[in-house]
């Protein structure tokens, strides 16, 4: 994936959203001096069957503050949507477009927004709309005619996002080599959700074996001991179109 860029924004729904798999890429690009921010729909307060949302959620967005140190990220903005119930529409463009705007992200890393996700895995609904809703505000933030509130709040336009990579794809254009320290890191920051992986019961893992496992899976298709694979949207083209190249 091109790393000819300073600024990057992840955009996901949930807390451990990001740490299963993109953390370790955003520790590679945080080690080489890059800014990274996370930004997410909801703090995730309907993600532990035992718990009240009230309780949950101050604890998984303790748990995402956590496991975003634990990769170099010190920025993250919750935009308080419902968890389990994300809808898309312009009120989720707009409070995506007027982070993107704040920022001034080159490029947006978020999960899938297909149905079906990687390993044939069906995906969820909240995942689905907000990926979607990452890939519109890339646009929506470069207008100033869409959203025109936002140029009251004194965000001006920013259309300087070149491209938009999705984790857990289907079928991933891109990769990024994450081998030794950046998977190494990405693993802390998923164990920094410890109280919600706990709370999974049965269904719950250890995050070394499990991400080191995917990381040489996805390593194969790069030649590499351990990668991230993304399915990369470009918004601004790198050069001229092919034909004219």
């Amino acid at each position: 994936m091109p790393e000819n860029w300073d600024r990057c924004l992840a955009v996901v729904a949930h807390p451990d959203d990001i740490e299963y798999g993109p953390a370790s890429a955003v520790a590679r690009w945080t080690a080489q001096g890059k800014r990274v921010t996370y930004l997410l729909a909801t703090r995730g307060e309907a993600g532990i069957d035992g718990m009240h949302p009230d309780e949950a959620g101050p604890l998984r967005e303790a748990e995402e503050r956590a496991g975003a140190r634990e990769v170099g990220v010190d920025v993250v903005d919750f935009l308080d949507h419902r968890d389990g119930v994300v809808e898309y529409g312009p009120a989720l463009r707009r409070d995506i477009a007027r982070v993107i705007r704040r920022h001034r992200p080159e490029i947006i890393v978020s999960g899938t927004f297909t149905t079906r996700m990687s390993a044939g895995m069906a995906n969820q609904a909240d995942h689905r709309m907000v990926g979607l809703a990452a890939l519109d505000a890339a646009r929506d933030a470069g207008n100033r005619w869409i959203f025109p509130e936002l140029l009251d709040e004194g965000l001006e336009p920013w259309g300087g996002v070149r491209f938009v990579a999705y984790a857990s794809a289907e079928r991933p254009t891109h990769g990024v080599d994450v081998s030794g320290d950046p998977l190494r890191r990405g693993i802390l920051s998923l164990a920094a959700h410890a109280r919600y992986t706990q709370g999974l019961g049965a269904s719950g893992f250890e995050p070394g074996p499990f991400l080191t496992w995917v990381a040489r899976q996805d390593g194969r298709a790069m030649g590499v001991e351990a990668a991230v694979l993304f399915d990369v949207f470009q918004i601004i083209p790198d050069g001229p179109p092919p034909w004219l190249a």
